[in-house]
């Protein structure tokens, strides 16, 4: 299993911490040494999982076709007004992250980075509404070269750091890795109104294997 680099720092700290604290457990509240020892263990194996990495090819590139940035479940299609950079009517889908999910996030079309900006913010869970808007949050858009998307990393109530590896005016590949989210979040995709949505609410979709929409090019 390939680690996130974002869990080189974390995943040693959660190990001395871990081994800590099932020591002093195990010495001073004297409790059953198999018992606690498993616990830790578990605790330890989900921050491994959390920050896994897996290898992932886009099975049909192309500049008609927008795939997912991250895994998750859809939970928002709908027309809304972006109010940050398009200033327009988009077409926004959203997927949202449980800390069970691969919480890699990447790039869903190839093109140059014309807007790249974080904002900071309030921790609300990552499906209520107004986290699009309150949360603390990084908003990339992505020059396709026949249209733009938004892609929007949004933090939820757990996630407490958002890391996006974009820079503005640089030329990025479909599927690169865009960023990372640590425990539990959202990502917003703004799409042309004429875009072709190929995924529908509650649907679970995986970044860079699912297809969210097909773009007329």
């Amino acid at each position: 299993m390939n680690i996130h680099k974002e869990g080189f720092i974390i995943i040693p700290v959660c190990a001395l911490v871990f081994g800590l604290l099932a020591t002093l457990v195990i010495n001073f509240v004297h409790v059953l040494t198999v018992p606690v020892i498993i616990l830790f263990s578990l605790l330890f194996a989900w921050v491994l999982w959390f920050f896994r990495d897996p290898v992932r090819i886009i099975p049909l590139p192309g500049d008609d076709m927008v795939y997912a940035p991250c895994d998750g479940k859809v939970v928002v299609i709908e027309n809304v007004f972006e109010p940050v950079f398009f200033k327009e009517q988009r077409l926004l889908v959203s997927i949202f992250m449980s800390p069970l999910n691969v919480h890699v996030n990447r790039v869903p079309v190839a093109g140059q980075v014309k807007y790249n900006q974080y904002f900071p913010g309030k921790y609300l869970v990552a499906w209520h509404p107004k986290s699009s808007t309150e949360n603390e949050r990084n908003y990339s858009v992505i020059d396709q070269g026949q249209y733009q998307v938004g892609v929007m990393q949004i933090a939820g109530a757990l996630a407490r750091r958002i890391v996006n590896y974009l820079k503005t005016g640089e030329e990025v590949k479909q599927g690169q890795e865009l960023g990372f989210i640590r425990f539990g979040s959202r990502v917003d995709l703004y799409l042309p109104l004429s875009a072709k949505v190929e995924v529908k609410i509650d649907e679970l979709v995986k970044g860079n294997l699912t297809c969210i929409a097909r773009m007329e090019v």
